[in-house]
């Protein structure tokens, strides 16, 4: 799968999608295929707030458990729903049906830190 270009990543895995002051969150191909099977995913309620690297939930597969790290700190709008029924969307479908959260973005600025898809796909050794 190919790192789709539009996006933000961070070391540990995440991606961001910025659409004016809201940012779709969710995890990379390469962290899903690192997981294995999701079978579970639990994200926070909406209006929770978050700062940039902290735990926002987890995400749990057949061997491991994980953290989900916020890119940036904001305001959470919005928790993608069908991954309670549909776990397995974080494999099938990471950079679309897949994603996580939306987060009303506080800091702009926070985005600067984050990689491109080069960086990220060197920084992946990929």
């Amino acid at each position: 799968m190919t790192l789709p270009e539009n996006l933000k990543y961070t070391k540990d895995h995440e991606w961001i999608l910025v659409e004016g002051t809201t940012g779709t969150v969710g995890i990379t191909d390469h962290a899903q295929g690192e997981l294995g099977d999701v079978v579970f995913v639990e994200l926070p309620a909406p209006g929770k707030t978050v700062k940039k690297g902290e735990s926002f939930g987890t995400i749990e597969a057949v061997k491991a458990v994980s953290d989900l790290y916020a890119p940036v700190g904001g305001q959470i709008l919005e928790a993608n729903s069908d991954l309670s029924a549909s776990p397995e969307l974080v494999n099938k479908d990471p950079y679309g049906k897949g994603w996580m959260v939306k987060v009303r973005i506080a800091d702009p600025a926070e985005l600067k830190a984050l990689m491109d898809a080069a960086a990220y796909k060197a920084s992946i050794g990929k």
